[in-house]
């Protein structure tokens, strides 16, 4: 299922979410300017593998610098291609703007950074002994889904399903979307755990799972609070 927009629209215009969106096209720019040999030592150097954090010795023979926090930050800046960069910034702008609003830009720009990290050490933590360069926004974004999971269940979601060359319209709550979303992701990355591989077709689902449930579980501290009503399902939750 592919998402084409929700019905919950911002009170505010969503400037970090834009913001966001911004800076990932700018580093997105920048990296088809680079020839296939610069930009595949520019991943290894700045996305992050996993082996270069938990193995140093091997990292430091390998020619890495010795591992610092950076490239858990700027690999989430960082994209393969134009479908990857295309879907990660759709999912942003869809689910971003109305968490935002609900957060607040500061709240929410530390948010969405925080998500990211995460979901970045839970794949080296998954994946140890992986040389593969990690990229992509969509561990910090699976965090903002998972804040939209908790914050606007009752939503809906159109979705597009091409059957052969008819593309099926419909809408779905929101709860329904992201919750097979997620389970998509956490069977995925299950069956390659099984495998013995990083990911199937280079996604890093594990990412994913780590990014989503970092959100629900970090969404109370981020929150706006004086004032402010929250109609999800967990108000109690959010709001002690």
């Amino acid at each position: 299922m592919i998402p084409i927009r929700d019905t919950i629209r911002a009170q505010h215009k969503p400037v970090v979410t834009l913001g966001l969106i911004g800076i990932n096209i700018v580093f997105f720019l920048r990296e088809l300017a680079l020839s296939p040999f610069v930009l595949e030592r520019f991943f290894h150097l700045w996305g992050v593998v996993p082996a270069r954090f938990m193995h140093p010795e091997w990292a430091a023979g390998a020619g890495y610098p010795k591992a610092f926090i950076l490239p858990f930050l700027t690999s989430m800046f960082l994209h393969g291609g134009w479908l990857h960069i295309i879907g990660n910034m759709w999912a942003l702008w869809l689910f971003g703007d109305n968490v935002e609003d609900r957060m607040g830009h500061f709240r929410f720009f530390f948010f969405y950074i925080l998500c990211g990290l995460v979901a970045g050490a839970a794949n080296v933590i998954i994946y140890p002994n992986s040389r593969i360069p990690t990229i992509g926004a969509s561990g910090a974004i699976a965090g903002v889904m998972g804040a939209y999971f908790i914050l606007f269940p009752l939503a809906r979601i159109l979705v597009l399903v091409p059957v052969f060359f008819y593309p099926l319209l419909f809408e779905v709550p929101a709860v329904v979307y992201l919750f097979f979303w997620f389970f998509s992701q956490f069977w995925s990355g299950t069956l390659a755990l099984v495998a013995g591989k990083g990911g199937f077709g280079g996604v890093a689902f594990w990412a994913h799972v780590g990014g989503f449930i970092a959100g629900i579980l970090l969404l109370r501290l981020f929150l706006k609070r004086k004032g402010k009503r929250n109609t999800g399902f967990f108000n109690s939750f959010i709001q002690k």
